[in-house]
């Protein structure tokens, strides 16, 4: 989609679109109500600081349909079409990182109540295998922060596949 699109689009069709970046209603409530954007980049600057930080509630939210890392989103939506290009590097046919990453998500999810969330574009199995053993070892507190900012991370990554000069 052209900026220009995204600026003259109503609000429902902004709002979805949106959506598939990061299901939080408060940031994508503000991203449109403050169009029309000059550029890219003041739309990509607005949606770093919208909502911030995001609540736990609508961190919550946002991850209730999120797959977990290693799973294969199913379906032909645009949202789980960007999860199974985000995760193209975790390799199915690798028993042992799917293995790793199973147990991994079952002992996060058991110590935080939510699945793992990482921006996984552009990271190796071994990097996200990593970064999951690091954040176990996190504060609950500290872990929830973290989350919301990879949400965030995502949101933009997204955004800036989605929306063009």
């Amino acid at each position: 989609m052209r900026l220009e699109e995204f600026n003259a689009a109503g609000r429902g069709d902004a709002l979805a679109a949106l959506r598939t970046c990061a299901d939080v209603t408060r940031w994508c409530e503000q991203l449109v109500d403050r169009r029309p954007y000059a550029s890219v980049d003041e739309l990509f600057a607005e949606a770093a600081s919208a909502a911030d930080p995001f609540r736990p509630d609508e961190v919550d939210a946002a991850l209730a349909r999120h797959p977990r890392i290693g799973e294969r989103a199913h379906g032909v939506s645009r949202e789980a079409a960007l999860s199974r290009s985000e995760q193209a590097a975790v390799d199915p046919a690798d028993v042992e990182v799917q293995r790793a990453l199973r147990d991994g998500n079952r002992e996060y999810e058991e110590r935080f109540g939510r699945v793992f969330l990482i921006r996984a574009a552009g990271r190796s199995a071994p990097e996200i295998l990593a970064a999951l053993r690091a954040r176990l070892e996190n504060d609950p507190d500290i872990e929830a922060r973290v989350v919301g900012e990879q949400l965030r991370e995502i949101a933009l990554l997204r955004l800036e596949g989605m929306v063009q000069p």
